[in-house]
C-alpha cells in the first residue's frame, strides 16, 4: 500500500501540512509574477519541515472562485514549478491539491515533479458545489494512473464546501468510503468538517473509521493542538491547514511558532 510505503517509520498519526498558494496565472487574483509565487511555495515549505511535519501538501487556495477543473496552460505549468521546487528542497513526501477538482491534472503534475501523493475532494461522488455540478474523477483518474503508476491518491469522502448528490440515505457514508478504495482504487480517505477550518463531527469520523477498517482514514480540516487528541485514536494522519497560518486564518503564510505547537500536541498524542 502506497501510504505505507510513504510513511514507513513515522509516527501514526501522521501530521501534513497545507501550503496554500498565492492566485495561479488564470485566475482573478494572479498578480503577474510566478517567481514570487514560487518563493512563496519554497518559504513556506522550509517552515514545514523545521516545525516537524512528516509531509506537506501544495494546494491553489489562492484561485478561489475555483473552476471545476483547471485547464489554463499557465497555471498548470506554474503550479509544475512551485511543486517542483518543493520537491527539491525537502526531505518529506510532496503532494499535489488542484481545485476544485482537477485530479488528472494534479496527478500529472505530481508524476512529473517528483511528488508523492494527490488529494481529491470529488472522487467517487457527485457533489453540489460553489463551483457547480462536480463529477467524481475516479473514472478518469484509474485509467490515466495505470498508464503512469507510483503516485498515491487520497480520496476526499461527503468532501467540504459540498452536498453529495442527491443527498445523504441510511448507509451512504460506508459505501463512499468503501467505493472510494475498492471501486476507485485510494490510498486513503479523507474525512472533513462543512467547511474549511471546521472539524468533523467525531461520530462521523468513527463512521468513516468503521467503513474503512484497516484502510488508512486521514482527518482533513479543523484541525487544533486543543482538539487533536480527541481525533487522534480514530485516524491516521491529520492534514492541517489553517491552525498553523498567520493568526490561524486560511490563505496566508505559516507561521513557524502555531506549526510547532501543533507538531508537539499531535506527538502528544501520537499512538507510537
Amino acid at each position: 500500500m502506497l501510504f505505507e510505503e510513504l510513511f514507513a517509520g513515522a509516527p501514526r498519526p501522521v501530521a501534513i501540512a497545507v501550503i496554500h498558494l498565492p492566485p495561479l496565472p488564470g485566475s482573478p487574483g494572479f498578480r503577474g509574477s510566478v517567481d514570487e509565487l514560487v518563493e512563496y511555495a519554497v518559504r513556506d515549505a522550509q517552515r514545514i519541515e523545521e516545525a516537524g511535519f512528516d509531509a506537506v501538501i501544495i494546494e491553489n487556495y489562492g484561485d478561489a472562485p475555483f473552476l471545476k477543473r483547471v485547464e489554463d496552460p499557465a497555471a498548470i505549468a506554474a503550479m509544475s514549478l512551485a511543486v517542483r521546487e518543493v520537491v527539491k528542497l525537502l526531505s518529506i513526501p510532496v503532494g499535489v491539491n488542484m481545485l476544485r477538482n482537477s485530479a488528472v491534472e494534479a496527478y500529472a503534475i505530481a508524476y512529473a515533479t517528483g511528488a508523492r501523493f494527490v488529494r481529491v475532494n470529488a472522487f467517487v461522488e457527485t457533489l453540489v458545489t460553489d463551483s457547480g455540478v462536480v463529477e467524481p474523477a475516479a473514472p478518469y483518474l484509474a485509467r490515466y494512473r495505470a498508464r503512469y503508476p507510483g503516485v498515491a491518491v487520497f480520496a476526499d469522502v461527503m468532501c467540504k464546501h459540498a452536498y453529495p448528490l442527491p443527498g445523504t440515505q441510511p448507509g451512504y457514508t460506508e459505501q463512499v468510503v468503501l467505493d472510494a478504495f475498492e471501486r476507485g482504487g485510494a490510498d486513503a480517505v479523507i474525512v472533513t468538517g462543512s467547511r474549511t477550518g471546521r472539524a468533523p463531527d467525531p461520530d462521523l469520523v468513527k463512521e468513516v473509521r468503521r467503513a474503512a477498517g484497516a484502510r488508512p482514514v486521514l482527518l482533513g480540516s479543523g484541525a487544533t493542538p486543543e482538539n487533536v487528541g480527541l481525533y487522534a485514536p480514530l485516524v491516521d494522519g491529520v492534514i492541517v491547514g489553517s491552525y498553523i497560518k498567520k493568526r490561524g486564518v486560511a490563505g496566508r503564510e505559516t507561521e513557524h511558532a502555531r506549526a510547532r505547537r501543533f507538531i508537539e500536541a499531535l506527538r502528544r498524542v501520537s499512538r507510537s
